[in-house]
């Protein structure tokens, strides 16, 4: 039965739903400037009336819940904008980075060097005797190649620098999906008992879960997401099973999550290999599974997988390595090969890659079928002697068989046709293989020496002495490596322009001008191109342009369609500090009228005691 306490009971429903209404505004404006926040808002509805005749009598307002503006239709379309633009933010800062290593402009860059490493050597053919023209082409090789290794260092330090901050990245998705899991339980719990919604706790989540995006490219994958429109046409929320997955892998399955694995340990360079434990134990490999994100974008620069060489058999900054140190090899092999037919008492290779029971054409290296001539030369630099050696697919450095390279130069031959047999190829030269220490060598004998001889190898196309070094320009085999002779760093005088030691010959020199206009092989195996010296770092530095260009465009596609989708988050969830100023004076408004209707209620139970007096 409906009684004047009643009547009491109405009005403190109305000052409660204010009071709370208040709270709730208060709730939000304190935080308008926090990141994350969703704006939340009081929903009221009658209380249960009461049934009396005439009819039912209404029995105030009752709290039905706190609700939180959320669409999580637009804030899965904002968490893969946030994701696309971070991943094209990380690949734009790094690209940029990279494409300041290559300032290839008028009189900047390892273009420019070579140039000038080429105009040196034309200087030298001009005068091939003159001593301070040697010194200067030395200087201007060690210039171009000491260029060469500093730009290889900056993008291998790059890729290290990648390699830590994956590590770093990675230990905090880690950090965050422990997070989730933590805040999944804590919801649980705070929801359990039905009709109350932990609100604060989603947006936490929430936040976690756009972070994570940001970082990985994580997909969140709920039971289902409900709609209330009835309170707001912006709700809809994702209730049920949660599941948080990376690469079809499950980083977080409600209060639980699964880290993602790390371990240098195998990798002589240190570069962080990413795996997921299985619950048998089994790792399963897992860098190229990630691609979104800024990991994401990491990965794709430095490299997913890891060859059994400790380098990476992928990755833009790799691809880049690759490419420096093919052309560095290729510049090696070329101007070695050429500077090989400048004669010389003795010639000793590199230690090289392959042995003795190896076919030459079935190595890495770059050798080809053909031949190459050995010639001596008196003191006067007349030619004395001559043989063709000949590399065909069955050719190896030597089987103690005439077939074989030291075969064919130590084999007697009459190779002057006049029934001589003291004055051939096999009588002047002496060719070896030290099967230890994979040298091979070819000496003048020391009576020949001693009167002046002097021999050089000429090449038709095997690319031999280029391969093994064996009269060599340069030392190294890499952009890494690369470097002037140690022996002419320390002698420059003995830099030498000439073919044959004839007064005037420059005919080496010449070659090596030459060398900048004709086709050379860069690369090895089965990644062999032909190329002209500078077309081939054209193409090199080409490659890095046009990468950071198409990344600079689609940077600024994504980040336009970021504010946008933005901007449509903050018109469902952000705060309205307008808004809510409103709101504050209507419910300041209702709570004095619920106040009022309270003090009539008391001023009506005065009367009703007064009449008992």
């Amino acid at each position: 039965m409906a009684s004047i306490f009643n009547a009491l009971h109405i009005g403190y429903s109305g000052l409660n739903a204010a009071q709370i209404g208040i709270d709730t505004t208060g709730h939000n404006i304190s935080n308008a400037e926090t990141e994350g926040y969703s704006r939340q808002r009081v929903v009221t509805a009658a209380a249960t009336p009461i049934s009396i005749d005439p009819g039912q009598r209404g029995n105030g307002t009752q709290i039905t819940e706190i609700a939180r503006v959320f669409d999580n239709f637009v804030f899965n379309r904002f968490a893969n904008a946030s994701q696309n633009k971070e991943n094209s933010d990380t690949l734009k800062k790094n690209l940029e980075e990279l494409s300041t290593y290559f300032p290839e402009i008028d009189k900047v860059g390892i273009k420019n060097d070579l140039k000038n490493y080429f105009d040196s050597w034309q200087s030298l053919a001009n005068n091939p005797s003159n001593t301070s023209l040697k010194v200067a082409l030395a200087q201007q090789t060690q210039t171009l190649t000491q260029h060469i290794q500093e730009t290889r260092t900056q993008i291998t330090a790059l890729q290290s620098s990648m390699n830590d901050q994956v590590r770093v990245n990675i230990d905090e998705v880690n950090r965050i999906a422990k997070e989730i899991a933590s805040v999944n339980l804590e919801i649980n719990k705070a929801e359990s008992g039905g009709g109350n919604n932990a609100n604060d706790l989603r947006d936490k989540r929430n936040q976690l879960e756009l972070t994570m995006t940001k970082l990985i490219g994580a997909k969140v994958i709920v039971g289902q997401i409900e709609t209330s429109n009835v309170i707001d046409s912006n709700i809809a929320l994702k209730q049920g099973s949660y599941t948080i997955q990376v690469g079809g892998f499950n980083i977080v399955d409600g209060s639980t999550y699964h880290p993602i694995g790390m371990d240098s340990t195998a990798n002589p360079n240190a570069y962080n290999d990413l795996y997921y434990e299985r619950q048998d134990g089994v790792r399963v490999p897992y860098a190229d599974r990630i691609t979104g994100g800024k990991i994401g974008a990491l990965l794709e620069l430095r490299g997913s997988k890891i060859g059994t060489n400790g380098e990476f058999e992928d990755g833009f900054l790799q691809e880049t390595i690759n490419n420096l140190d093919s052309f560095a090899k290729g510049l090696i092999e070329s101007a070695n090969n050429i500077y090989a037919q400048s004669a010389t008492t003795s010639m000793v290779s590199n230690p090289l890659s392959f042995s003795d029971n190896q076919s030459l054409m079935n190595t890495d290296e770059n050798f080809k079928t053909g031949t190459f001539d050995l010639i001596v030369y008196d003191i006067d630099g007349n030619e004395v002697v001559r043989r063709s050696v000949s590399i065909d697919e069955g050719t190896l450095i030597d089987d103690a068989t005439s077939s074989s390279i030291v075969g064919q130069i130590n084999t007697s031959k009459d190779d002057n046709k006049d029934s001589n047999a003291l004055n051939d190829i096999d009588d002047m030269l002496l060719a070896n293989f030290n099967t230890n220490q994979k040298i091979f060598s070819i000496n003048l004998k020391g009576s020949y020496a001693a009167q002046g001889y002097s021999f050089a190898i000429q090449d038709s196309g095997t690319n031999f002495a280029g391969v093994t070094g064996v009269n060599r320009f340069y030392d190294g085999s890499s952009a890494k490596s690369i470097s002037l002779n140690s022996a002419l760093q320390n002698d420059t005088t003995q830099i030498k322009g000439y073919k044959s030691p004839a007064n005037g010959d420059n005919q080496t020199a010449l070659a090596m001008v030459e060398l900048q206009f004709g086709s050379v092989t860069f690369g090895t195996g089965f990644n062999k191109t032909s190329d002209t010296v500078y077309g081939y770092f054209d193409n090199l530095v080409t490659k890095v342009g046009t990468k950071t260009n198409s990344v600079l465009l689609s940077n600024e596609t994504l980040t336009a369609q970021y504010n946008a989708i933005k901007q449509e988050q903050d018109s469902v969830s952000k705060v309205s500090i307008d808004e809510e100023m409103a709101n504050l004076i209507r419910y300041q408004t209702s709570y004095g009228a619920a106040a009022k209707v309270i003090t009539t209620i008391d001023q009506m139970m005065t009367t009703l005691l007064g009449i008992k007096a």
